[in-house]
């Protein structure tokens, strides 16, 4: 069988956004129940029935932002799951996953009505309705984290109870996204970076290809709206001849698979558009230079046939050398298989092509789905063996909850596990057995991916049969021996500068927090004395066990010695734990005194202040002329700014600018702490002031270059300049540099926004 899958979205592969203008709920509903009955295994639909009726009585009179009834959405989330052929149960629970958040409907009710299976599952999903991961870019403080941090740990324990919750959730966020264009930008924006962060590599994880794909191409239709119309705009200017040589590729193998007496179904396709635009950003490419955007699917009944049509392929077309992969002998982590080689066409353009068994098609598509099995019986649905090796990365991520205490370090380590798809170093132990690596691992990583004890005892490594550095680079196809030693003293702290792989380096910081505790209870201790001594801070003022408490909430230890041991080995900053006491100390002991107080307060502890420069910098502070007075460093106010005073205990009193956002957490308890404060006369100003921005591109060559000639040529000083490129080569540029007013800044920002490639500039505030 041949076939072209055009790249619109189709009602085929269950994308049914090009019918919602016109489909009723009734035909909706009549649709889904078509969709069920034609993959399972019993004809009594009449739970399904019912939750219709409940859902669209409880949600009756309420419209979605489109204008459309609200009862729509569920029953889109319902034949997305009935496309991945799911029980009934999963099915009914997507028909009422917002009936407990959105109506007067209870838990209680739907368990009564449906049963507690699904109600377990609606309870899941709703548990889940407000999580939200900030904007990747955003500077986010240590509350956002702790809130980011928590809202991922209740969706993995979801997950970890019953997997459907996640599998309904990403259907909800997959309508969701194909409805997007009805909200405001902002919002569109903030959604779309969500889902490309976190819910596309979930479905990547579970193997779900088709959400994922869909759910990758509609989050770059969002976030870079031009991008993507361009894209589909040089698309289709060559679409028929396009398809007309895809056609011909197809027809040419079909004829030499047909002959060699291979039964198979062959397909071409253009890639999408995520994975085009992907190649176009990290190889710094126009679509017309990107050659293999093709790809021909070849499906057959065993894996001897794909070997067999492996061959075949190879004697037809040139293959690309180093573009061949074989996921059948060795899966993705997802279990995802298939052959894949890049050839040389007959015109001279390269192509992809792709082999595969149905079994394996199956399961790329629908993932852990695919293992899905009923029972009508009481024991309820039953899971294939897939599904547990699926499930591993769910189990490593659940050891790290209960491991790490501290949210920001949980976050960042998911963060990173999450996003490891993109490239992946296929290795071998000694015996044979095939290891799994993030690209650029190492033999630590090496070493840890076997057991915790080989890491903590490594002291050196061979690859095939050589001696090696520790920093060596794995390759595909590397034999890696470890070398242990008993008198091993344990894992290095430079180790954590080496290593690739989130499992790596959590194991060597779980050593160091176990193993060296009693030195780093110390060095904590340390820490937050010399901080207390810097900031003429009485620690026995603070130390009050109802505000040692309130840290211990707050970063979610159990006893004062693990704060201690945190600070000493790093995990939060002497000055957070200070700062927040000091926070609660004065909340306690000033929340009644005047405003006058206060200051004479603040007058007494600055005397004792040396390393802060007297006030006069061009700042005026209503009522007072003899404090020290400093900028605040999180969000830099140069002249020009409007500006406030916060009066600190014992460091005198910061500037802040007044759209600052650590001001409205400073001044929470006590807002008798703000005092008004005024630039001099601009005639008065002399020198120069920080002022700090991020800049926000798409990586070039020369880019840097071209952004750091433009402060060089305005004669601005540089303090700090740092820059990152995640995975979609985008940049995110900090620098930090001496402005003498607001009107030079807004010039030089002006000046680097017409810098090619820069998409966005922002003031830091804090």
């Amino acid at each position: 069988m041949v076939s072209i899958q055009d790249t619109e979205f189709t009602i085929d592969d269950g994308r049914i956004e090009s019918l919602e203008e016109y489909l009723s709920p009734e035909k909706l509903y009549e649709d889904l129940i078509s969709r069920v009955k034609k993959y399972h295994p019993s004809d009594d639909i009449s739970i399904i029935a019912r939750a219709y009726r409940v859902a669209n009585e409880a949600h009756q009179g309420q419209v979605r932002k489109s204008g459309e009834p609200y009862i729509v959405h569920p029953l889109y989330v319902a034949i997305i799951l009935a496309d991945l052929e799911l029980d009934k149960e999963t099915i009914v629970a997507g028909l009422l996953h917002d009936v407990v958040e959105d109506t007067i409907l209870t838990k209680e009710e739907i368990a009564s009505l449906f049963g507690d299976e699904v109600a377990l599952l609606v309870d899941g999903v709703t548990k889940l309705q407000h999580f939200d991961m900030e904007d990747s870019h955003a500077n986010v403080d240590k509350e956002k984290i702790e809130i980011q941090a928590e809202n991922l740990r209740k969706m993995f324990l979801a997950m970890a109870k019953d997997i459907r919750v996640i599998m309904i959730k990403l259907a909800d966020r997959l309508h969701n996204m194909r409805t997007l264009s009805h909200m405001p930008p902002e919002k569109q924006q903030r959604i779309a970076r969500e889902t490309l962060d976190i819910y596309s590599p979930i479905a990547d994880r579970l193997g779900i290809s088709r959400i994922k794909v869909e759910l990758d191409d509609l989050s770059l239709k969002y976030l870079h709206p031009d991008v993507y119309a361009d894209l589909t705009r040089q698309i289709a200017v060559r679409k028929v001849e396009r398809e007309k040589y895809i056609q011909s590729i197809v027809n040419e193998v079909s004829a030499h698979i047909k002959n060699a007496g291979i039964e198979a179904k062959i397909d071409g396709r253009v890639k999408h558009f995520f994975s085009i635009y992907k190649k176009m950003v990290n190889q710094n490419k126009t679509i017309d230079q990107i050659y293999d955007l093709f790809a021909v699917r070849i499906i057959v009944d065993s894996v001897r046939d794909c070997y067999a049509a492996l061959g075949i392929i190879h004697e037809i077309y040139k293959p690309i050398p180093g573009r061949f992969k074989d996921y059948i002998a060795m899966p993705k982590p997802n279990m995802y298989q298939s052959l894949h080689t890049t050839l040389i066409g007959s015109s001279g353009q390269p192509f992809e092509i792709q082999i595969r068994t149905y079994e394996m098609h199956r399961a790329a598509e629908y993932g852990i789905a695919a293992h899905w099995k009923y029972k009508e019986a009481s024991d309820g649905r039953k899971a294939g063996a897939g599904e547990e090796e699926k499930l591993a990365w769910l189990r490593q991520i659940l050891e790290w909850q209960r491991d790490l205490s501290d949210n920001a370090e949980f976050l960042n380590l998911l963060k990173s596990d999450l996003d490891l798809f993109s490239d992946s170093v296929y290795c071998f132990t000694p015996t044979g057995e095939v290891k799994n690596l993030p690209a650029g691992s190492t033999p630590i990583d090496f070493a840890y991916s076997i057991h915790s004890a080989v890491g903590n005892r490594m002291v050196g490594a061979r690859v095939n049969g050589q001696l090696v550095n520790i920093d060596y680079v794995i390759n595909n196809g590397d034999r890696v021996e470890i070398i242990t030693s008993q008198n091993s003293k344990g894992p290095s702290r430079d180790w954590l500068n080496i290593v690739k792989s989130t499992q790596a380096r959590n194991k060597i910081s779980q050593w160091f927090k176990q193993e060296l505790k009693e030195e780093n209870v110390a060095r904590g201790k340390e820490l937050i004395l010399d901080f207390c001594k810097s900031r003429g801070v009485n620690p026995a003022d603070i130390s009050k066990q109802e505000y040692k408490d309130a840290i211990m909430r707050k970063y979610g230890f159990h006893d004062w010695d693990s704060v201690y041991a945190a600070v000493g080995h790093g995990a939060i900053k002497e000055g957070q734990v200070v700062n927040k006491l000091l926070e609660l100390f004065d909340a306690d002991h000033k929340k009644n005194m005047t405003d006058e107080e206060i200051l004479e307060s603040v007058r007494a502890s600055a005397k004792k202040i040396t390393k802060i420069r007297p006030g006069s910098a061009g700042i005026l502070v209503k009522g007072t002329d003899d404090l020290a007075v400093r900028f605040s460093k999180c969000c830099s106010p140069v002249p020009g700014d409007e500006i406030v005073g916060f009066v600190t205990r014992g460091r005198g009193i910061s500037i802040h600018r007044s759209d600052c956002a650590n001001l409205a957490s400073l001044c929470e308890h006590d807002r008798g702490r703000i005092i008004e404060a005024e630039w001099q006369q601009e005639e008065e100003i002399t020198g120069k002031y920080p002022a700090e921005i991020m800049i926000y591109a798409t990586n070039r060559t020369g880019l840097l270059a071209d952004i750091s000639r433009i402060l060089t040529e305005n004669n601005i000083g540089i303090i700090t300049l740092n820059t990152r490129v995640n995975k979609q080569n985008l940049v995110t540029m900090n620098t930090t540099f001496e402005i003498s007013s607001r009107e030079e800044l807004s010039r030089v920002i002006e000046k680097i926004r017409a810098v090619p490639n820069v998409v966005d500039i922002e003031r830091t505030k804090g």
